[in-house]
């Protein structure tokens, strides 16, 4: 199976700052990975060379199938959708903020119009999200878990072949997050030809349809591979230095520790 991205040997330095130490990461197309660890492990910095928006120091990026330094970003963009809860879009409503996904602006541009076809996809993914009932909402009238969907909705109006997640879930009370991760979970059904990759910082936001999981420590890959081999009690000790036990149960996973000493 061809990779969605490959980051080869990959080292990002900031100034004096290591951000990304030796990172190498094949993604399948396809596959559905989850990027879990610690505050200033390198899972933001992972997720912007993917993207397309940071470059390397050292190493190459291969998304899909484009050297990065080697491609025209702008039309490469087209084929990503970036999600980031820490969005901030105009006090327009959900139809302007889902189709203005199509032109990456915020709300529409002066003499643009969505085609019949766009318009379809529209009333598709307001359906998928939850949306439906909600597209004459503004941005300022929505909750933080109905923002959230509709930035998946705006990510998705370009029909693209990968999907990067930061963070989705942020701010997120229990029935937001879970309704968020059933989206993800019914997206990934519907497309399977989808590629997404997903951070997080906590094991109970993978959402059931992960297929792999990247883990990263102090900058570097701790472990990768499939959930099922990945995630496991020991990987997860080792990531957060303390003691973890893991339960899988109906679908997804879930972890605690014992408490630190004082």
């Amino acid at each position: 199976m061809a990779d969605a991205l490959f980051l080869d040997s990959v080292t990002v330095r900031r100034g004096a700052t290591l951000l990304l130490d030796a990172l190498t990461w094949h993604v399948p197309a396809g596959s559905h990975w989850a990027v879990l660890g610690p505050n200033g492990a390198g899972k933001t910095t992972a997720l912007r060379l993917a993207g397309g928006w940071w470059y390397p120091t050292t190493g190459t990026v291969d998304i899909l199938g484009h050297r990065l330094g080697r491609v025209e970003l702008q039309a490469l963009r087209r084929r990503i959708g970036w999600v980031d809860p820490r969005q901030r879009l105009g006090d327009i409503d959900v139809t302007e903020a889902v189709l203005s996904g199509v032109t990456g602006s915020n709300g529409y541009l002066p003499r643009w119009s969505p085609t019949d076809d766009e318009l379809g996809r529209l009333d598709h993914l307001l359906a998928l999200t939850g949306l439906a009932d909600k597209r004459r909402l503004r941005w300022t009238q929505l909750s933080q878990g109905e923002r959230a969907r509709t930035l998946i909705a705006r990510a998705l109006m370009t029909e693209p072949d990968l999907l990067l997640l930061d963070e989705p879930t942020t701010g997120l009370d229990l029935p937001g997050r879970e309704r968020l991760l059933g989206v993800i979970d019914t997206l990934r059904r519907q497309r399977p030809d989808l590629t997404t990759v997903l951070v997080t910082h906590h094991v109970e936001e993978i959402a059931a349809s992960t297929s792999d999981v990247l883990l990263l420590k102090d900058a570097r890959v701790l472990a990768a591979g499939p959930v099922e081999q990945t995630l496991t009690a020991d990987n997860l000790s080792r990531l957060y230095d303390m003691p973890v036990a893991v339960e899988y149960k109906s679908g997804r996973w879930f972890a605690h520790g014992e408490p630190l000493g004082l």
